[in-house]
């Protein structure tokens, strides 16, 4: 079993920044990707951002609408993954989930996503 648990959400201003994580546990033999997806009420769950780690580099890419604003990184130590968000938006409000997928120990894949954190841009 991996569990993620997110963290860092919340209420900001527009124009101003927020840094989400999303921490795993559990038998994790290697992690092939870390992402981070958004819902927003009444809309679908959308792609925000991806590193993947599955040479000794990693690749990073972006949805359209947050590629030069929001910056995705990782702490392999730590199986943990940031979403820095800059230059927020109303229109960035929702939920964001994080999804890892990998290997655990023993050889299953996994695919997993956390519990969600709700991101509100407003005055």
């Amino acid at each position: 079993q991996v569990q993620l648990v997110e963290s860092g959400g919340g209420l900001v201003q527009p124009g101003g920044s927020l840094r989400i994580s999303c921490a795993a546990s559990g038998n994790i033999l290697k992690i092939n990707a870390m992402n981070w997806y958004r819902q927003a009420p009444g809309k679908q769950r959308d792609f925000v951002a991806g590193i993947s780690s599955i040479s000794s580099s990693s690749s990073t890419n972006y949805g359209s609408s947050v590629k030069g604003r929001f910056t995705i990184s990782r702490d392999s130590a730590n199986n943990t993954v940031y979403l820095q968000m800059n230059s927020l938006k109303p229109e960035d409000t929702a939920v964001y989930y994080c999804n890892l997928n990998g290997r655990i120990l023993g050889g299953p894949s996994f695919d997993s996503w956390g519990q969600g954190s709700q991101v509100t841009v407003s005055t």
